[in-house]
């Protein structure tokens, strides 16, 4: 299975991080299939929607855009995975017509977007695994909150310090300098990796905080996640950040993190989706699930949103897009695990229905 992951990944690890895909016919809007005629398709009018934001997402959205053209012949969608920070910006600006991001939008953001009310749709959930590389690095290295932390914060600066030595008895590690790898561009996964440091850090909380981009104390930026991971790949006692998709696609080893209720764990589908069940999502679904409480709950955990205009200025184009995020949260679920990504719970998947429905073209809702 990791085989067949590894081969879709490659290509998008190479660098090359934007997708034009041609989809294929219009799906009914009152089903979760692709249940359109043919007939009814080869009538529909051809509609481009463009997309930009969340790497995070980019594995799992890429093989959705490709699977939903099957039987959506007259939708392309064009999607660049530029980063989350600048999936907002664009979206803000309407220069796109749907973004992704794994930080919510704030509330002086979402008053500054042009086109008015944005909607956030949860689009999946997954884990961000903790990375490092080092001779003989061992797989599943435990490295507690506090020395995350510290590491990032640049007081820890040695594979050897002993605060890392005494959560991993009989593991020899090597006296070398930790190099910080961190993302260079606006980043969901960096909003939440700051976010779960400031929860378990009140000093990273006071001196750096959380956001799509931070003022990094130590460290080495790659853009991307593929350049995050590049970093580590090349620079013996480096640590970083990245989803597990990459994580998994590049061999790197990644840490046992511990998680609110002081079990060890790795990162996981199922460790996100328990992270998910403990929390309170709220009507507007901008939430944090890091350091959720819980055994099973893996603290470094988000979801990735879809950011759309709740009032679309193009009929044509407002349908395409809520026909496909319909598919998407539904039947397009179903490439998830394969791909190291969580579903959605279905009791999260009916609410976002609802947030769907609530999507109009002058008053009048575009799904039915």
């Amino acid at each position: 299975m990791v085989g067949k992951r590894g081969k879709l990944l490659t290509g998008i690890l190479a660098g090359v991080l934007a997708l034009s895909l041609v989809g294929c016919g219009t799906q009914s809007p009152s089903s979760s299939s692709n249940s359109g005629t043919q007939s009814a398709q080869e009538k529909a009018e051809p509609v481009t929607l463009t997309g930009a934001g969340s790497t995070f997402v980019y594995p799992l959205l890429n093989q959705q855009i490709e699977e939903y053209r099957k039987n959506n012949p007259n939708v392309t969608i064009n999607y660049q995975g530029v980063g989350s920070g600048a999936g907002i910006q664009q979206i803000s600006g309407q220069t796109i017509d749907f973004g992704a991001t794994d930080g919510p939008m704030t509330d002086d953001q979402l008053k500054a977007a042009k086109g008015g009310k944005i909607l956030h749709i949860p689009l999946t959930l997954g884990a961000t695994a903790v990375t490092y590389s080092f001779p003989n690095a061992p797989k599943n290295l435990k490295i507690s909150p506090s020395v995350l932390a510290d590491i990032f914060l640049g007081k820890i600066t040695n594979w050897n310090d002993p605060r890392i030595v005494a959560d991993n008895p009989g593991v020899t590690l090597p006296d070398l300098k930790i190099t910080v790898a961190h993302r260079s561009d606006g980043s969901g996964t960096t909003y939440i990796f700051t976010d779960y440091l400031s929860n378990v850090s009140s000093d990273w909380s006071a001196k750096v905080g959380k956001g799509t981009s931070v003022n990094w104390p130590v460290g080495v930026g790659g853009k991307g996640s593929a350049g995050v991971a590049g970093v580590i790949q090349q620079t013996p006692g480096s640590i970083g950040y990245v989803e597990l998709a990459y994580a998994v696609q590049n061999n790197l080893p990644y840490a046992m993190m511990q998680n609110k209720d002081g079990k060890w764990l790795s990162p996981s589908l199922q460790g996100a989706s328990a992270a998910a069940a403990a929390a309170t999502i709220p009507d507007d679904m901008r939430v944090s699930i890091v350091n959720a409480s819980g055994a099973d709950a893996y603290p470094i955990s988000g979801f990735s949103w879809g950011l759309i205009y709740q009032d679309q200025t193009d009929k044509a184009k407002g349908t395409a897009l809520v026909n496909f995020l319909n598919w998407q949260i539904h039947d397009g679920q179903n490439l998830s695990e394969g791909l190291q990504y969580a579903k959605l719970p279905d009791s999260l998947v009916s609410r976002e229905e609802a947030m769907l429905k609530s999507v109009t073209y002058q008053g009048q809702p575009l799904l039915k």
